[in-house]
């Protein structure tokens, strides 16, 4: 990289224009990537875990979501109390987190022991629900039920915190307006403010519960805004609410919503590509090919442009397939790393590389900057450090950064990105 005078500048970054503050970036811990993780020799789940939670040689990943039961990612469908009627949950249990989910959360620790952890449902337990079943159906509105549920939370919070896992946020329900098959839920916008406001917030203030309520994870355009506005048009349910959870589907809507911008709002779960819906989908495998990378990178881009303050990948580590709990509608989803289950071989995605070009050098507190003239996301970091990631769709050039008063510059590759660090 060299300094030059007279060029134009490719990219100009703007730090006199800071937007939002920025929080970090994370990922979901699921059973199947446990499982997955697994298949390796030590050495190489070691060496995974660090390409994603390493701050010096990995993805600095900070936050971490932690599924309240079965996601669609879990190797079999449960939740945390499957005992009908069980209100005063005697029999909850985290046994079976223990087994798959808490080791590979305690290994993230190991690397980083200051990650930020937050849980969400894709189902409540099904005797809470209208068809008695982990997929599909709707919440019921039962003040037992909706007591019990508001338990079930606080549950969730306190035996993890025995386990050393500190609960920092919770969210409601994974993607209240999505009927699926696999664990899911839908929710109204009336019945969660009821829960939230009346059950969740009193049980967690009773019970001395510290973690935050957000109003998330949304995801489904046609509803969930509605679902957002009510809960927060509702005085005492936004009492308790501390902050956002979009989701992939809310891109171009959640910026509408009306948000108050001084609470959180995190997108809460990357978009996964290859979609069943479109021609040329692969249904037996996942591709974590370029494409993908070029995809990932507009949406990262994207959210954070319009204005959310962390970000978090979907599935972590997947194996070589990407199967999800859903036999009703094939979907073989990408990961950042990848595991050949049968040759016991780590691979690493080229999205993974493409998050780790932001999310490694940019430090929580830092603020969202300007750019202009480029394909380009810009970060001012509390220590003054300034980040600028950029993408190449055409052929390698010679690229000019004009950042901090300097113009800088350096090759930057065909079809690929570049980071800037800058002090």
């Amino acid at each position: 990289m060299t300094e030059v005078t007279t060029e134009a500048a490719d990219v100009t970054v703007n730090d006199g224009s800071p937007a939002q503050d920025w929080a970090g970036f994370g990922g979901t811990f699921n059973e199947k990537g446990w499982e997955a993780l697994s298949a390796l020799s030590p050495e190489d789940r070691d060496r995974a875990i660090k390409l994603l939670f390493d701050a010096a040689d990995g993805a600095k990943l900070i936050y971490g979501r932690i599924p309240i039961g079965a996601s669609d990612y879990a190797t079999s469908r449960y939740t945390l109390n499957d005992t009908a009627d069980d209100t005063s949950m005697e029999s909850f249990s985290i046994a079976r987190d223990k087994e798959k989910l808490i080791p590979f959360i305690k290994a993230a620790m190991a690397v980083n022991p200051d990650i930020h952890f937050w849980g969400s449902p894709w189902t409540p337990p099904p005797w809470m629900k209208d068809n008695n079943a982990y997929d599909r159906g709707n919440m019921e509105d039962n003040a037992a039920n909706l007591d019990a549920y508001a338990l079930y939370f606080a549950r969730f919070v306190e035996e993890y915190g025995k386990e050393g896992i500190e609960i920092e946020a919770v969210h409601p329900q994974n993607e209240p307006g999505f009927p699926q098959d696999y664990p899911s839920c839908l929710w109204t916008g009336a019945l969660m403010a009821k829960f939230i406001g009346s059950h969740l917030g009193p049980t967690f203030e009773e019970r001395g519960i510290r973690a935050d309520i957000f109003v998330g994870t949304m995801s489904n355009t046609q509803t969930d805004g509605d679902i957002v506005t009510t809960v927060m048009n509702n005085a005492t349910a936004r009492s308790y609410v501390k902050g956002y959870g979009f989701q992939w589907g809310m891109l171009d809507t959640f910026t509408g919503l009306g948000l108050n911008k001084s609470l959180a709002i995190w997108q809460t779960e990357h978009k996964c590509g290859n979609y069943p819906w479109q021609s040329g989908t692969n249904q037996t495998k996942a591709p974590n090919d370029h494409a993908y990378a070029v995809e990932s990178w507009g949406l990262i881009r994207d959210w954070i442009k319009r204005g959310v303050n962390a970000y978090s990948a979907w599935n972590m580590v997947l194996d070589t397939v990407g199967r999800s709990l859903d036999t009703v509608r094939p979907w073989a989803q990408n990961a950042l790393l990848v595991v050949d289950v049968s040759g016991k071989k780590l691979n690493i995605t080229p999205a993974y590389y493409v998050l780790r070009h932001v999310s490694q050098y940019v430090d929580p507190g830092a603020k969202v900057v300007a750019t202009s003239g480029g394909d380009a996301l810009a970060f001012k970091n509390p220590d003054g450090t300034l980040v600028a990631v950029m993408y190449n769709p055409g052929a390698a050039k010679q690229a000019v950064v004009a950042v901090g008063g300097k113009k800088l510059q350096f090759e930057l590759p065909a079809m690929g990105w570049a980071t800037l660090n800058w002090r």
